[in-house]
Parts: structure tokens; sequence; C-alpha cells
């Protein structure tokens, strides 16, 4: 881009010239011809310095916000996973009382009916 704008640039203060060695101007006027050229060229050239600058740190800037975004999705994630986690094993131990609790009343269940067929026979 750089480049292209300042070949278009020099083509013009070629153009320029050749035009005023036409026109017969004095030398003076062709120099200061080129030298305002040669300043506009400097001043785009800062130009787009500067965009490219700005350019460089937006883009900076949003890496950074996207790193940081995606260091919250994965605590985020973390936390969801830990979570999980500590429910699935609270229903797991409550799973293991009540088949323990169930287990222990069919026992009392069996031995009240082992019981009344001792006292029956």
């Amino acid at each position: 881009m750089k480049k292209l704008f300042l070949s278009t640039a020099l083509l013009l203060v070629l153009s320029l010239s050749f035009t005023s060695c036409r026109d017969t101007k004095k030398a003076e006027s062709v120099e200061d011809a080129i030298e305002n050229a040669g300043d506009a060229i400097q001043d785009a050239g800062d130009a787009i310095q500067d965009a490219t600058d700005d350019a460089i740190d937006a883009t900076e800037d949003a890496m950074d916000d996207a790193g940081e975004a995606i260091e919250d999705a994965a605590n985020a994630a973390g936390e969801a996973i830990d979570n999980t986690v500590d429910a699935a094993g609270k229903v797991v131990d409550e799973a293991a009382k009540a088949t323990g609790d169930a287990a222990t009343k069919a026992a009392e269940e069996v031995k009240k009916e082992a019981s009344k067929i001792k006292v029956d026979h």
C-alpha cells in the first residue's frame, strides 16, 4: 500500500515537472513543486505509519480481550465440572445410603418372618 502510494506520488511529480518544462516556468517554481510533492509524500507516509500503529494497537487489545475471555470461560467450565462432580458424589452417597437402609429393612423383615416360622413350628 505504501509503495503504491509513493509510486503514484512520484509519477505525479514527474508529470508536473514535464508539464512545467513545457510551460517554460522558472526553475524555482519546479523546485518548489517538487519540494511540495516531497512534503506531501512525507505527510502521507506519516499518516500511513500512524494508521498502521493504531491498527496494531487495536489488534493487540482485541487479542488481549479474547485471551481473557477464553481464560474466564475455562475457569467457568472448570467450576461447572467441579460442581457436577460434587453433585454426582452426593447422589451416589444418597443412593448408597438408601440401598443400605433398604437392605437393613429387608434383613429385619427376613428375621421377623424367620421368627414367626420358628414360633409356629
